[in-house]
């Protein structure tokens, strides 16, 4: 590691709150928990959270990344991940006898919750998110026939509802508040009967987080999210940056990815990490800087968090006994090695 430098007029602002929120660290934490417990192997359906190295790591201590339930052998542990899974991924792994860990973030199962409310009401769903996110999937999955997709504000001419006067939207919890709020507008303008959630479904994280960088963006030419490209919210600080006004804005997961070139005229670089983000990946991108003269660093911070989420309840369970009498009860042998 070099030494810490500061080269005059150059500085780094850092944001707060950046990188872990309550639901990603509970995720993060279960993984581990189950490993410790169970022991390996433990089978997680798709990333548990949007973050290459936080993957790597949990891979190396035993973790089975997977893409499908169907690929886990009968017998074993599946945890789903942070960002829900649709009603039909918890009867598939009953059928393949699997005991299940369910690591979805709270905030992601009220929306499921709110979704399963308002199809039981009979209304037409807006949901306001990005195609193909395992969230929408998972959401959407709660009710698809009274749901359909809103990915934006150039979808909404297309929208068409059985009755305007029972239309409510919800969102993916990771969007850009700014583009939400002009979808919502704009589908109010189609819809003024058009019904809000009971409260916001953009998360506390991502509004936080994208606050900080509004404040920050505005005086920062370069702004650096440290992140993962299938990282809904950490991709949309990088646009919420340039909105804010930095010339320029990137995302990477490692400091190793940022190119010299970028600091050409730069002044002054915003710093700022995903949800998904472990902090150790910001303090190496500060390393790397502060080598390049931008030791000073001033925290430029939105807002405070402090909330918290309990373990999934499943990890006061003993799955691998449970694990063992699904294969019993439906006359399988033992659980398979990995």
């Amino acid at each position: 590691m070099g030494r810490m430098t500061a080269s005059p007029g150059r500085r780094v602002l850092l944001a707060a709150p950046r990188g872990y929120c309550a639901g990603v660290d509970r995720a993060v934490i279960a993984v581990e928990k189950a490993l410790e417990q169970y022991g390996a192997p433990i089978y997680v359906r798709h990333e548990i959270v949007h973050n290459k190295y936080v993957v790597q790591t949990l891979e190396k201590k035993g973790a089975i990344f997977v893409e499908q339930t169907e690929e886990v052998p009968p017998g074993n542990i599946v945890m789903f991940s942070a960002h829900g899974v649709a009603p039909t991924v918890h009867e598939e792994a009953q059928r393949g006898r699997l005991a299940t860990i369910d690591a979805t973030c709270p905030l992601v199962t009220k929306v499921h919750k709110e979704a399963v409310r308002y199809a039981k009401d009979d209304y037409d769903i807006l949901l306001i998110g990005h195609e193909g996110h395992e969230e929408v999937i998972g959401t959407s999955g709660e009710a698809p026939e009274h749901i359909q997709l809103v990915d934006g504000p150039e979808d909404v001419a297309k929208v068409e509802v059985r009755d305007p006067s029972k239309v409510v939207w919800l969102s993916q919890t990771t969007l850009s508040v700014d583009e939400t709020m002009e979808t919502v507008d704009a589908l109010k303008t189609k819809f003024p009967g058009l019904v809000s959630p009971p409260s916001d479904d953009i998360c506390y994280a991502t509004q936080n987080r994208q606050l900080a960088v509004k404040q920050m963006g505005a005086e920062a030419e370069l702004v650096i999210v440290v992140g993962s490209r299938n990282s809904s919210n950490s991709v949309r600080l990088v646009e919420v940056a340039k909105l804010a006004g930095s010339r320029e804005a990137y995302l990477v997961d490692f400091a190793g990815e940022i190119d010299e070139s970028w600091l050409e005229g730069v002044t002054t670089v915003g710093v700022t990490s995903g949800a998904s983000v472990p902090e150790v990946l910001v303090e190496e991108v500060l390393q790397w800087l502060s080598e390049r003269g931008y030791g000073d660093v001033e925290l430029v911070k939105a807002a405070e968090e402090s909330i918290t989420f309990s373990l999934p309840k499943e990890l006061r369970r003993d799955l691998r006994d449970e694990a063992a009498a699904l294969m019993a009860e439906r006359g399988g042998s033992g659980a398979s090695e990995a």
